[in-house]
């Protein structure tokens, strides 16, 4: 069968890409291994979701009396994954839906590379085709990272897939690694009553964020009751007895033995680019990724990597944006598109964690945007000064911002509290029209919002703050 376009994964950056190239006139096919969606719509960001919103309402009931209303209720761990797995269902029936209206063929298999303009089908029967077209998509995404002292068995040491739809909740839990899969799975457990702790290895957690977000948050977490050990590493698990029995390496060099019921390995994500036919077409990858320039090509013309098999940021929006602008640059080629799709700004990609306080950031952290050369003037929020967070009863954390002091270009936005991840945005909008620090405290912001907390920040970097 040839088509114009083949897409290889169906995750949040190959189903765009399908979509977009049969908007933009493509014949176009998607091949999909396991479930439409991929990982992050059916094992990732979308039922995480659902079990963090589960989380948060048990612990609403627990702390009911703090709003004027008495609630009891013990949860249903059950039922709480049952209610994650239907809304991941949902979705992946809603992409199969999208992929009928665009008039996109879906062939379940694995998809590898056999030349240029060909991909190999398997079937989970093993019976192979071929499928031919000019373009292909390799979206592969990634998959959980596994370290030689970290093996997963899948029972007892667990990668996310397992930590979403464990048989029975554990009484406790060791989670390696404090990145956003980390923490928000620290979230959840602990607040439906498991003991957790959690091991990182660099000196604070959330490591890609703010220093300021990562002190907030470890604050929040211990307050919670969760055990936080940084600047430590997993050097060997034991799991001979009923439990597992980490061996812990200090920074002073001493170590120290923790127990728990199960391991849950989180630390970091891996590119799938084996055994896709990358090396035998010539395909270049460097550190695990596949090269690409900024039109998502690789170094063989026609063939086009997006999302986590390719060099940004491994997020689901990032993946999204790059398999538009791959079907955008095959249309370009092909006189479908009048113009060249508009290169990706790497550093206006905002960061989400799902975790409660939530954390959003774009752009420049204070360190980094020092480190850059700029004279910074830094603006800080507080959620406890805000009305709208005192009103929901969530008052921790805050909004800070970060503009170059000379003309007030906005370097910077990191947040942490209630739902800043519905606030974000304002300001990667804001970076992406360069407006400055003057502009954003003169757009009126609606009160009692937290998103006022945006500008309120911007008048504590100039000196003009009302409310605190």
């Amino acid at each position: 069968m040839a088509y114009d376009v083949i897409v290889i994964g169906s995750g949040p950056g190959g189903y765009p890409a399908a979509i977009r190239a049969s908007q933009l006139g493509f014949k176009v096919a998607i091949i999909e291994k396991e479930s439409l969606g991929g990982i992050c719509l059916n094992w990732g960001c979308i039922p995480t979701k659902a079990l963090l919103k589960s989380a948060q309402v048990y612990e609403y009931i627990k702390h009911s009396t703090s709003y004027g209303i008495n609630a009891t209720g013990t949860h249903d761990f059950g039922g709480v994954i049952k209610r994650s797995r239907g809304v991941a269902d949902k979705m992946s029936k809603g992409v199969q839906f999208l992929m009928k209206k665009n008039k996109i063929d879906v062939i379940m298999g694995y998809g590898k590379v056999q030349s240029k303009g060909k991909v190999e089908v398997t079937a989970a029967d093993g019976s192979k085709q071929v499928v031919e077209a000019k373009y292909i998509v390799i979206a592969t995404g990634g998959r959980s990272r596994e370290l030689p002292n970290l093996k997963q068995d899948g029972k007892k040491v667990i990668g996310y897939r397992e930590a979403m739809v464990l048989p029975e909740q554990p009484k406790s839990m060791i989670i390696v690694g404090s990145g956003a899969i980390g923490v928000e799975f620290a979230y959840v457990y602990n607040s439906m009553g498991t003991k957790v702790t959690i091991v990182e290895f660099m000196p604070r957690i959330v490591p890609v964020e703010d220093e300021d977000i990562s002190k907030e948050l470890e604050k929040q977490y211990k307050k919670q009751g969760i055990e936080i050990m940084t600047n430590a590493s997993v050097e060997s698990l034991d799991t001979s007895g009923t439990g597992v029995k980490a061996l812990v390496k200090k920074q002073d060099g001493t170590t120290v033995t923790l127990e728990a019921e199960v391991v849950l390995s989180a630390v970091g994500v891996v590119a799938n680019i084996e055994n896709i036919g990358l090396e035998e077409n010539g395909i270049k990858t460097e550190k695990g990724k596949i090269i690409v320039d900024k039109f998502q090509q690789t170094s063989v013309a026609g063939i086009y990597a997006i999302g986590d098999c390719s060099p940004g940021q491994a997020l689901a929006h990032v993946a999204a944006k790059e398999g538009i602008n791959a079907a955008e640059h095959m249309a370009y080629l092909e006189k479908k598109h009048h113009h060249l799709p508009e290169a990706i700004d790497y550093n206006n990609i905002p960061g989400c964690t799902y975790c409660i306080p939530e954390i959003s950031s774009v752009g420049y952290t204070e360190k980094a945007a020092k480190e850059a050369g700029y004279e910074i003037k830094v603006g800080k929020f507080p959620f406890v000064a805000s009305g709208k967070a005192s009103a929901a009863g969530a008052t921790e954390g805050f909004v800070k911002v970060i503009y170059d002091a000379k003309y007030g270009e906005f370097l910077g936005c990191h947040m942490i509290g209630y739902n800043v991840t519905e606030m974000i945005a304002e300001a990667v909008v804001a970076r992406k029209l360069e407006t400055t620090a003057h502009e954003i405290l003169n757009a009126v912001h609606p009160h009692p919002t937290m998103s006022e907390g945006l500008k309120e920040a911007t008048a504590a970097a100039y000196g003009e703050a009302i409310d605190i």
